[in-house]
């Protein structure tokens, strides 16, 4: 297969429609519609599900797509060893993440391991728990860091941490210096991510076991913008895990609430790697790194807000 052919096939299937990848990769509608028609004549089968809205990869290109990733993923070790830079000096490392950890804690590990090995650089893809889980199944990033409800099957998991549910509020908040019911929480606007999320999830089972009824002021799919409006709003309270605020719950003189409900205390902050696949020695060095700096840096939270 020619290298345009996977190359257009990749900008479809990342962006979604002709229109998107033309823009992505600065070439005509129509070649790329045509190298998309070649590629699957010299397959034979269609690659995507064609919709009025975009392209969307069907079966066979969602197959395509995978062994293409794995491939260049293989590719770039190979070249990586051939070139001699497997070295901690020289390494690119793909990570997968969540949300709420992409928020604070990453880019303080990302800043400190690069001050000890300023030739690593990190490039990181955010998704949902069920993207960053095939992201990581798929070999399309090399190390994961997620919060999850249950142990993920197919990877291997590099260490566990208990995430339990925690509210929080500025230090001029009622509550600030109160243990805290889940009723105490209703005169208050609250911020919390998105139906579905596990965060969620905890919180509305906990609600209904509770049989109080609790809704969120603010419901959005991005930590970044619930933690604003909990800083910025008077009485507001965020929902988290604290791993999300490690380091600025500190910084912005925050508080740091927990709710002793069981049901809250059921999430866990996993970090993966692929299944039995070998890793280079920068990664490995970050692995360590990672695992240390958070079991110290939650230790000391837990026990600096008495949690």
């Amino acid at each position: 297969m020619q290298s345009s052919e996977i190359r257009y096939f990749l900008a479809v299937a990342n962006t979604g429609s002709l229109s998107g990848a033309s823009k992505q990769l600065f070439v005509a509608v129509s070649a790329i519609s045509r190298q998309i028609q070649r590629l699957e004549e010299r397959i034979g089968a269609q690659l995507f599900e064609r919709h009025a809205r975009g392209m969307v990869l069907n079966d066979a290109g969602q197959i395509l797509e995978n062994h293409v990733r794995k491939s260049m993923m293989d590719m770039e070790y190979a070249v990586a060893e051939i070139q001699g830079l497997k070295a901690v000096s020289r390494t690119v490392i793909r990570m997968a993440s969540t949300d709420g950890l992409a928020f604070d804690l990453l880019p303080q590990l990302f800043s400190q391991f690069r001050r000890d090995n300023p030739g690593v650089m990190f490039y990181l893809n955010v998704g949902t728990v069920t993207q960053v889980s095939e992201m990581i199944r798929n070999g399309e990033a090399d190390v994961a860091l997620q919060l999850s409800l249950v142990a993920e099957r197919g990877v291997d998991i590099l260490a566990s941490f208990s995430a339990p549910v925690r509210m929080v509020m500025r230090c001029d908040h009622p509550l600030a210096e109160k243990e805290l019911q889940l009723m105490d929480l209703h005169p208050y606007p609250l911020a919390m991510n998105e139906q579905g999320s596990t965060i969620r999830q905890l919180f509305d089972l906990s609600c209904r076991m509770s049989g109080i009824f609790l809704e969120p002021t603010v419901s959005c799919n991005r930590f970044s913008t619930l933690y604003d409006f909990m800083v910025q709003t008077p009485g507001a309270i965020a929902a988290c895990s604290h791993f999300s605020i490690m380091y600025k719950a500190r910084r912005d003189n925050l508080r740091v609430k927990p709710v002793n409900i069981e049901q809250l205390n059921q999430r866990y902050l996993q970090l993966q790697s692929p299944a039995g696949k070998r890793r280079a020695p920068a990664l490995s060095q970050f692995i360590d790194f990672v695992r240390d700096e958070i079991a110290r840096e939650s230790e000391l939270f837990v026990r600096d807000f008495g949690l």
